[in-house]
Parts: C-alpha cells; structure tokens; sequence
C-alpha cells in the first residue's frame, strides 16, 4: 500500500462528513477517559450524532456510558475484521450517543495482529464509508502507545491529549507527541494535534498553576481555555454508569466539560 493509497483510505470517512478524534496519552490516570465520555455526551446534548469507539481493554468508556452487557461483536471482533462496524455499536444511556464497546479480548490485540499485514490501518478499514450517521467520532485510546493506539490514529483526524497537571504528566507529552509525528510522517499525514486539556486542575495547589503555565508556554493556544477540576462527582459518576453531565450537571467537574464541548466547537484563532 502506497502512501497516497494509504491517505486515501484513512480519510474516505471524511467524506461521511464524521470528524474523527482520538484521545490518548500513554500516560494512565490522567482523565482520558472521562474526557472521551463527558466530551461525547456534552457533543451529544447539543444536538450532534456522535460515536465512541472504546479501544481500551478497561473498558471504562463502555461501562461510564452505562453499556452493561456488550454485543457477542466488539472493537476486538472489528479490529479483526470479523464484524462490521454496524453489528458492534450498541446504544449509550445518552440520547444520539451511540458506543462500540471494548472487551478484554483487546489485551491480545498486539500479539494477535501483529503478524498481519497493514495492521496499523486495521480501524480506518472498519470505519472506511461507515461513519454517515455521525457528526462526531471519539476514540478512547488504551493508557500506552501499542497497536491499538497506531490504529487509532492511523484513524483519526485529530488527536486531543487530556494532560493531568505534574510534572511527570509533560514527560510522558512528549513521548506521545514524538509518536503523534512519526505517524503524521508515515502512515497519516493528515492527522493534527487538536489540542491539549489540563485535567485533575485544582486551584489551591503552587504545583497546578506552574504546570498550566508552563503547558501553556509551550503550546500556546494548542492548550484550550477550559480546564477540567477536580471534582469528587466527576469521580462518583462511573460507578453509576453515568457521565458526570447525566450523574450532575450543576456541579463543577460537568460545568467545564460542557465549556469544553462549547470551546472545541467553535472556530479556534490561530496566532
């Protein structure tokens, strides 16, 4: 497969008119996932058709979004092109926020694909011509840079790195930017960096604020606006299979996911 094929086949979905947004960050415990969840379920509030495509084995994604008992098809069963994309997707307790739910079965995937060839460009296959009746696809990325995570942004139009607020947090940024532009290189020269969130903010801590300063000095306005604080609902919400804007909209941590959604919809200036 030729690099122009390849860039063919990756952004045929583009012309479902579905963006496509990876999230990911090797880094584990950074609010990944609960960035992918609440961001799609505010997208959804506001009247968009969106997807979640669960890639990691936890499958926290899945079960935040209230999916308890997934189809006999998953992402696993997608990835090996032994089911369609249709025949995976399963409803969300969200309204027009639909989810291919992830298996543990995914643990295997680097072994089980790695022989195969193209195996980066497995889930653009599976996507290809199939996104027409979504505005938005996120892709929740498993907490590492393995196949799972190539695929995903072998995929994806834009890649979005929920960042937690320490200093080991930017140490792992750079790991993963290094990857995001070998792919770019290689494999999807489409692909761009949507942008940066901070997570787990919290205000009355030195630490916090030198970080956002220091994140912010380094990308400028790839870092957007909205922070993500710490919040105990935010926490509490998953254990009830509820994003945080079903579980309780008025509290902080739901308040800066819906400014989130609102920010990352709006046309971003550009210095």
């Amino acid at each position: 497969m030729s690099l122009v094929e390849a860039e063919a086949a990756i952004h045929a979905a583009a012309r479902d008119g579905a963006r496509i947004i990876a999230l990911a960050n090797q880094k584990g415990g950074v609010g990944k996932t609960t960035t992918a969840v609440n961001l799609a379920t505010a997208f959804a509030r506001q009247g968009r058709r969106v997807l979640v495509v669960d890639l990691d084995p936890q499958a926290n994604a899945t079960t935040g979004l209230g999916v308890a008992d997934a189809p006999a098809a998953t992402a696993y069963e997608l990835l090996l092109g032994e089911a369609a994309l249709a025949a995976t997707i399963v409803p969300s307790v969200v309204a027009g926020l639909l989810v291919v739910p992830a298996s543990p079965d995914l643990a295997a995937a680097e072994v089980e694909l790695s022989a195969r060839p193209h195996r980066e460009f497995l889930l653009s296959r599976a996507l290809r011509g199939n996104l027409g009746d979504f505005d938005d696809v996120l892709i929740d990325c498993p907490p590492s840079l393995n196949l799972l995570t190539i695929n995903a942004l072998v995929s994806a139009h834009q890649v979005l790195v929920p960042l937690q607020c320490e200093f080991y947090a930017l140490a792992g940024l750079a790991q993963l930017l290094g990857t995001v532009e070998r792919v770019q290189r290689s494999l999807n020269p489409r692909l761009t960096l949507q942008g940066v969130v901070l997570t787990m903010y919290d205000r009355r801590n030195n630490l916090c604020e030198l970080v956002a300063a220091d994140v912010r000095g380094h990308f400028g306005d790839k870092v957007y606006a909205t922070v993500i604080p710490r919040n105990i609902r935010v926490s509490e919400a998953p254990s009830h299979g509820l994003p945080v804007l079903l579980y309780d909209q008025r509290c902080a941590g739901a308040q800066a996911y819906a400014k989130l959604a609102a920010e990352m919809l709006r046309p971003r200036k550009r210095s």
